[in-house]
């Protein structure tokens, strides 16, 4: 009989640390190892069931002690911050597990400390985990290529109000999917927001609008626009348990490949 992969978590008693904590509970072949907080958490100590919202308590309990939980590990999921993902790569790393990074927001510079630890880890980093945003990326592609440079690109997205990083991770693997449909850089022809006396669009440019307010999941609008017509391609998250399924999804997926930086569409099988 194989043994459960033992899954665990970041920040247990956030938003969407409590619904990893859920699902891995309910999903046959997984088992929980632990959950990890910060140093400062009011949730130290806190049982992962009650944090889960589970009848029953786990008598696993959430802890600072991060490399403890990471060594008796097989994978670690990982929606925090750029900082602390970092250093759990560091950890994933020298415990050479598989890490599921669905952090957003890093810069160049902690993106090659990510590399770096890929050589060692089995990381897969996704802007977005869902399987329907991974095949809009697929879409969006495509169009772009298809439709040539004659038609406008601007990526929409508006997300909660506790959101601390724009443009989302989703909209710049979106933007990114563009870029690479028409064969240019992204970093080279990206628009962030706009204010004041901008002049004329520059052709071209791929451009972002970002929007935070109440309690929005994440939408996300990309459109091509060109002379006296639109095409609007459009996803819709209603609920982050859909992040979370495609996390577990791509723990699972990650058992037995060897090192490596991988993203959600080696995951699905989209490349």
């Amino acid at each position: 009989m194989a043994q459960d992969i033992r899954i665990a978590i970041t920040g247990a008693g956030g938003r969407m640390g409590r619904t990893l904590l859920r699902l891995v509970t309910e999903t046959e072949g997984l088992a929980l190892a632990g959950g990890i907080e910060s140093g400062a958490s009011p949730h130290l100590g806190r049982d992962l069931g009650e944090l889960a919202g589970l009848a029953a308590p786990l008598g696993i309990a959430a802890t600072s002690d991060a490399l403890t939980v990471i060594r008796d590990a097989d994978a670690l999921i990982d929606f925090s911050v750029p900082q602390a993902s970092v250093e759990f790569a560091a950890l994933t790393a020298q415990a050479r597990i598989v890490h599921v990074i669905g952090t957003t927001g890093f810069s160049e510079a902690e993106e090659a400390r990510i590399e770096a630890a890929a050589r060692h880890a089995t990381i897969i980093k996704a802007g977005n985990m869902s399987l329907g945003v991974n095949l809009l990326a697929a879409l969006v592609a495509r169009a772009a290529k298809s439709l040539g440079p004659d038609w406008d690109i601007e990526i929409v997205e508006m997300h909660h109000r506790h959101k601390v990083d724009a443009p989302s991770g989703t909209a710049l693997l979106l933007g990114e999917a563009a870029a690479e449909g028409r064969g240019i850089s992204l970093a080279d022809h990206a628009e962030r927001g706009r204010d004041g006396l901008t002049g004329a669009r520059a052709e071209g440019a791929i451009g972002f609008a970002s929007l935070r307010g109440g309690s929005v999941v994440g939408e996300h609008d990309v459109i091509f626009a060109t002379e006296n017509e639109r095409i609007v391609l459009r996803h819709v998250a209603e609920d982050r348990g859909i992040f979370a399924r495609g996390a577990l999804k791509a723990a699972q997926w990650g058992q037995g490949k060897g090192p490596g930086l991988f993203d959600m569409a080696d995951v699905l099988g989209l490349k």
